[in-house]
């Protein structure tokens, strides 16, 4: 059995200024940065992963290779499986924006053309821990990916929506025979002296 803590990574550039940001790839803010030097250092007085991986999108990557360097980690393996759900049209859009041009879509559940829907999403969600295990020795593993994958495995297990903080996580435990069990969600920013942020563009 591995254990996996799944976390978001700190505030984007994007974040910041409400804009859905999908698999556009803008970076983490200065803030952002500081997220995830505290969340290494938190994990660090905790017990040791034995690897961390992370998406390939910048915000991501740079948020694991941060708190990688605070655990004295080696450089976090890169899967493509693990960016960002796809928001299609949306990307870039803020929910003034979209409410605007796409009027009553919000409300009523509906995504525009390019959106990646959860049935899809998961599929892939599965495939990237997967090939984070097959690549990362250890049954204790960090992976920095994106809210929309945290919430798109917590709709699977039928938890309802709520919006997770930037650098928040959730822990995970993937059986051998592939089988996912779900764990409660942690906080990383518990001993930061600085700004919290919880992007609410979705």
């Amino acid at each position: 059995m591995t254990e996996i803590l799944l976390v978001r990574h700190g505030q984007s550039e994007w974040n910041a200024v409400g804009k859905w940001q999908g698999q556009a790839d803008p970076p983490l803010s200065p803030l952002g940065r500081q997220q995830a030097t505290a969340a290494g250092r938190l994990l660090s007085d905790r017990q040791p992963f034995d690897g961390i991986a992370c998406s390939t999108l910048d915000r991501a990557r740079t948020t694991a290779r941060l708190i990688a360097a605070e655990l004295k980690m080696d450089m976090p393996f890169e899967s493509k499986h693990l960016i960002e759900r796809s928001a299609g049209e949306w990307s870039g859009l803020t929910r003034a924006e979209i409410d605007r041009d796409y009027p009553g879509y919000l409300k009523s559940g509906r995504y525009p053309t390019g959106y990646e829907y959860d049935e899809e999403f998961i599929v892939r969600i599965r495939a990237g821990i997967d090939e984070v295990i097959a690549n990362v020795p250890g049954d204790r593993l960090l992976i920095v990916a994106h809210g929309g994958l945290n919430y798109c495995l917590e709709a699977s297990f039928g938890l309802p929506f709520k919006h997770m903080s930037n650098v928040g996580g959730r822990w995970l435990t993937r059986a051998d025979n592939g089988t996912l069990s779900l764990g409660g969600r942690t906080d990383l920013l518990a001993n930061f002296d600085g700004e919290t942020t919880t992007p609410s563009a979705i």
